[in-house]
This record gives structure tokens, C-alpha cells and sequence, in this order.
């Protein structure tokens, strides 16, 4: 048994989705439910684990915010003797 199910779209979408069903020969109902059946048929998509977004740019070299006015320091320096 199928059910009803009315959705709404932006009108460019709308164009463009009657457009591409039309150039499959199909109904634009038959191409939602084809768009909807291929998204549920798909591979969900993996689980990733959010703690490696922490450790992006992490050189484990040093930790910059106890350090931070040697580093502007030595900044400074390095432009003072390049003048």
C-alpha cells in the first residue's frame, strides 16, 4: 500500500525536477519516489569520531596559549633585526 504525501518546493526546483523526469520519461512522483528509494537504500553515511576534528593543526610541538608573549617576543625580534 502507498501512502499520499504532499511536499512543497522552491519553484526552480520544482522546474528542474519536472525537467529531469520528463527526460527519463517518467512522472515527477515516480522520480521522488525514485530519489527517496535511492537515499534510503544507500549506505548510511560512517560514523566519524568527532574528538579528531580537536587535535586539526596540533603539531605537539608546543602549546601556544602558555606561551604566547615569548612567541610575540621573539616575533618582534626576528622583525626588529630584519629592518
Amino acid at each position: 500500500m502507498t501512502m499520499r504525501t504532499q511536499i512543497t518546493l522552491p519553484p526552480e526546483n520544482h522546474r528542474l525536477a519536472r525537467r529531469r523526469a520528463a527526460a527519463l520519461g517518467i512522472s515527477l512522483a515516480e522520480y521522488i519516489r525514485r530519489l527517496v528509494d535511492r537515499d534510503l537504500q544507500a549506505d548510511p553515511p560512517p560514523k566519524v569520531d568527532i574528538s579528531v576534528i580537536f587535535d586539526l593543526g596540533d603539531s605537539g610541538g608546543s602549546d601556544v596559549a602558555n606561551h604566547k608573549h615569548e612567541y610575540i617576543g621573539e616575533a618582534i625580534a626576528a622583525r626588529k633585526l630584519r629592518r
